[in-house]
């Protein structure tokens, strides 16, 4: 009985050393991600309502049903936050001294091998490749395209927001947005790419909570827990 136990108590040593914590997001990264989180579900929500209004306001004598008006008020906020995180992100990803993973990522991008592993554990038939940073092959791609997609969204949300605000910030990007305006195509193709983008947004958000579950069952590393935490559990062999 007394070697059964022992037995036990070995094999539990055996996996506690096998598991180590490791840093996976700084706490920069992941106030970034939820404040950037909190704004894709707002701007969707009053963009929807800015290309085809839902609710009507209840009607009465005096002028003060401005529901539109809050609305778009909101989603012009927000795009702004939006803005900022997306500066704020992009010099994070070139410049921060803490975390190189997502830079060292692109290592990884010609390595055929590399792509059929992954696409093969994303079937269960491989196991996960190793990686040179934070993001496999298929991440870094879905996340350049979602990158390309916001800053399309921005340059589009600026040249409607110059013809609403003119002064201020609005003053100082009219010309330019204008200009930009004209290129695409004039105002109609402006709102219509505005929108397109806008679900191209909505269809990567679903892939990657998708991914990140997936990930998180089958690869049994608290990939979820490490947007939260920070952290997440990788086995050392």
């Amino acid at each position: 009985m007394q070697s059964v136990n022992t037995l036990e108590k070995n094999s539990h040593i055996e996996i506690e050393e096998d598991i180590e914590r490791e840093l996976e997001f700084t706490s920069f990264y992941r106030w970034h991600h939820w404040i950037r989180v909190l704004s894709i579900i707002i701007l969707t929500i009053t963009g929807f309502y800015i290309s085809v209004p839902f609710i009507v306001p209840a009607v009465n004598a005096e002028p003060t049903n401005f529901l539109y008006a809050d609305l778009r008020g909101i989603h012009e906020i927000f795009g702004f936050v939006m803005i900022s995180m997306f500066i704020g992100k992009t010099y994070y990803f070139f410049f921060s001294v803490k975390n190189k993973g997502e830079l060292n990522s692109f290592k990884d991008l010609f390595s055929i091998k590399n792509w059929l592993n992954q696409v093969g554990y994303y079937l269960l038939i491989t196991k996960h490749p190793k990686l040179s940073g934070a993001y496999n092959v298929v991440q870094l791609i879905a996340y350049l395209i979602f990158y390309i997609a916001i800053t399309g969204l921005i340059l589009t949300g600026l040249i409607l927001y110059v013809h609403s605000f003119h002064g201020g910030i609005g003053a100082m990007l009219y010309d330019s947005m204008r200009a930009l305006e004209a290129m695409l195509g004039g105002l109609a193709v402006v709102r219509e790419l505005h929108h397109i983008l806008m679900w191209g947004v909505i269809i990567f958000v679903v892939g990657h909570v998708y991914m990140v579950v997936f990930n998180a069952v089958y690869g049994k590393e608290g990939t979820v827990d490490s947007i939260f935490s920070g952290y997440r559990w990788k086995r050392k062999h």
